[in-house]
């Protein structure tokens, strides 16, 4: 007998008289936020800023000048685009557009000056913007790679209160990627240093339709 059969067997001795676990309760709110769309989507831009995302509205009429005027302001002369980014969005912006493929190297994708996605849902009581690798997102290395993203959140359909609605609208076999703000880490000091794993900058673009 190994040193594993020697844990486990100790594990089943002392559980083997233990009565069973009870049913988990389900009976906590699944959300703490008023069913207002108006409410929720006040609510998620407030966490989003808190977060230290740059957050715009607009509305679908704009939304082209908008993108046009974020690009040109951060200097941008390329964009990472995905297959299916609806392509109005991008017609106002004068700037070579990279397209998600396989075959783009973490080098190439580092080179890239903005990324302008949309995404699966947003959450307004966590402040979280969540990408699912759809067709208007790609694949999740290009939201983790460059510097600067732009992620377009069209309002209040793509916004839910709280992370139990989002799990109920969420596919758990697709690659969710969760976005709380732009991409930071502390050290034992808690001094803050942002851009370690993804962009160092967020914008979120809350669309109304």
């Amino acid at each position: 007998m190994n040193s594993r059969d020697r844990i486990l067997a100790r594990v089943r001795t002392a559980v083997a008289d233990a009565r069973e676990a009870p049913e988990p309760s389900r009976d906590y709110l699944a959300s703490h936020t008023p069913d207002d769309p108006g409410a929720m989507v006040d609510l998620l831009h407030e966490n989003l800023a808190d977060y230290r995302a740059i957050v715009h509205r607009t509305d679908d009429d704009e939304l082209p000048m908008l993108l046009m005027r974020l690009l040109a302001e951060r200097g941008s002369a390329t964009v990472l685009v995905p297959p299916a980014l609806p392509p109005y969005w991008l017609r106002a912006a004068d700037l070579v557009r990279i397209h998600d493929r396989a075959v783009l190297t973490p080098a190439e994708l580092d080179e890239v000056d903005s990324v302008v996605t949309g995404c699966a849902l947003a959450i307004a009581e966590t402040g979280t913007i969540v990408l699912d690798g759809g067709p208007d997102q790609g694949r999740r290395r290009i939201t983790l790679v460059p510097d600067h993203h732009i992620c377009v959140v069209r309002v209040p359909d793509q916004v839910v209160a709280s992370v139990p609605q989002a799990m109920a609208r969420l596919d758990p076999t697709r690659p969710l990627t969760w976005i709380s703000g732009p991409s930071a880490t502390s050290d034992i000091e808690l001094d803050r240093v942002e851009g370690v794993h993804g962009p160092r900058t967020l914008e979120v673009v809350l669309v109304s339709e």
